[in-house]
């Protein structure tokens, strides 16, 4: 009984039998993580962003309080 309201239900819900992500949707995610940590670790440690990294830490040490 319950395989079949759950069939019911998937079936109203337009999706019969998709009870998750697959192995190469779980695949694709991954690369699309590890690309968009590359990129993200490229920008942090370029020149430019550690500079003004460097410049607002250094601001907001020497404030006075």
């Amino acid at each position: 009984m319950r395989i079949i309201w759950f069939r019911v239900r998937a079936a109203l819900q337009g999706r019969a039998g998709d009870a998750g992500m697959s192995t190469s949707e779980y695949a694709m995610g991954t690369i699309a993580a590890c690309a968009f940590a590359a990129v993200l670790y490229k920008v942090v440690t370029s020149e430019v962003v550690s500079t003004a990294l460097q410049s607002t830490i250094g601001k907001a040490l020497d404030a006075p309080f």
